[in-house]
């Protein structure tokens, strides 16, 4: 580069200097921001979700027990089979994405499939589950190899009533949607609880970790082999901070949030195994696009940092019963308890958008959006794409480090 001479100080020369300054920012700054430049947004005309209760979108109410008010009430205003106040995480993307929210596939009444549909219920599990609903401490019989064999119909039955015609025809989605759809996944943190609610000591169910992550994986490609090509994945939040684990618990060693530590190791650890096994699914399928999303990292901050982001109270449900956490597993959200020979409504809190959890075991609609708000952006993501560019492969040329 030509620097400018105290001695020589000529228009020409500092013209020169200030041009060749330019030209070596210009090329800094082209290479900071290549990647975000070069790739388009991606065009998802369905989505296709898997999971537990996180993302279910009323699998089980239309299956076994609907929840009942006050679930739904800020956004909704009534019931519609979420285990929430309102939104879930899913349905900020499907909105982000410029789709009405999913339907449940289970729900037989009033669904539109025509942009994706919803696999996930309450209490999935990636693994076959020991107990299953509607036995006491069940767990969902709609487990992840249930949920692939749910899609496998959808994706022949609904080409066969779009090729009849007719009043349904419409509710179906196109047959080119299934290669371009996003494909979404949270589950496995009903793996991690059957066995620390199952009497495992906390060794036990780390060392079953290894065990769960090859099912997720398999049935990954059994969905790819049916033309999925774009993997939006989350990993498992941090349980140790959930009433419902504190409560079960209350001895356990508590960090700095006063979120049980044993607890999230155990998430920690599963979510390395996922993230290790997306690694291996990309050199496998190397014609699709995986997006590891921390959803982990965003929720944890929620706990560890509430006021910083205008929350409070994070680690006590909102709507609930008794002691430090207000949660008693036996006077659930939205039942009717005895106290003293007097009956009582467990309501909610007076302001849940204030507040992380919403009943002990799940997030609130503003918990909700704070935590879509951060991964759509990309900046919890590997590779580090938005979610409208999760259609890009972390192999594409535009992604490789400078």
């Amino acid at each position: 580069m030509i620097s400018i001479s105290t001695m020589d100080d000529s228009p020409a020369r500092v013209t020169i200097s200030l041009f060749c300054s330019y030209i070596f920012l210009l090329r800094i700054t082209c290479s900071t921001v290549r990647p975000a430049l070069a790739l388009e947004d991606c065009e998802f005309p369905a989505i296709f979700n898997f999971g537990d209760s996180n993302s279910d979108t009323g699998g089980l109410a239309a299956s076994f027990y609907p929840p009942s008010t006050p679930f739904g009430e800020t956004y909704f205003h009534m019931p519609v089979g979420r285990f929430s106040d309102g939104r879930l995480i899913v349905d900020f993307l499907a909105k982000s994405l410029s789709h009405h929210y999913l339907s449940a596939y289970l729900d037989s009444l009033g669904t539109n499939f025509s942009h994706g549909a919803n696999f996930a219920t309450w209490a999935s599990t990636i693994r076959l589950p020991h107990l299953i609903l509607p036995l006491a401490d069940g767990y969902s019989p709609f487990y992840l190899d249930i949920q692939y064999l749910q899609f496998l119909q959808l994706k022949s039955r609904s080409q066969l009533i779009r090729q009849r015609g007719g009043i349904y025809a419409s509710l179906m989605p196109e047959e080119e949607y299934f290669s371009k759809a996003l494909y979404t996944f949270d589950i496995g943190q009903n793996d991690l609880g059957e066995g620390i609610f199952g009497n495992n000591n906390i060794q036990e169910v780390s060392a079953s970790v290894p065990d769960i992550i090859p099912g997720f994986s398999a049935n990954i490609k059994k969905i790819y082999d049916l033309g999925a090509r774009n993997f939006w994945i989350h990993n498992t939040g941090p349980i140790g901070c959930l009433p419902y684990v504190l409560v079960r618990f209350p001895a356990a060693d508590k960090d700095e949030a006063g979120c049980a530590k044993a607890y999230n190791e155990v998430c920690q650890h599963f979510n390395q195994e996922l993230k290790q096994a997306i690694v291996q699914l990309r050199k496998d399928l190397p014609l699709a696009a995986f997006t590891y999303v921390d959803v982990y990292s965003v929720k944890y901050s929620l706990f560890k940092e509430p006021q910083k982001y205008g929350f409070e109270l994070p680690l006590v449900a909102c709507c609930g019963y008794g002691g430090k956490y207000n949660y008693n597993s036996s006077a659930g959200c939205g039942t009717t308890i005895t106290v003293n020979g007097s009956q009582i409504f467990v309501g909610s809190c007076k302001n849940p958008s204030t507040r992380v959890n919403w009943d002990g075991i799940h997030y609130t609609e503003a918990a909700a959006k704070f935590v879509f708000d951060k991964i759509s952006t990309g900046a919890y993501s590997d590779p580090p794409l938005p979610l409208k560019q999760a259609c890009h492969s972390s192999r594409n040329k535009n992604l490789e480090k400078n």
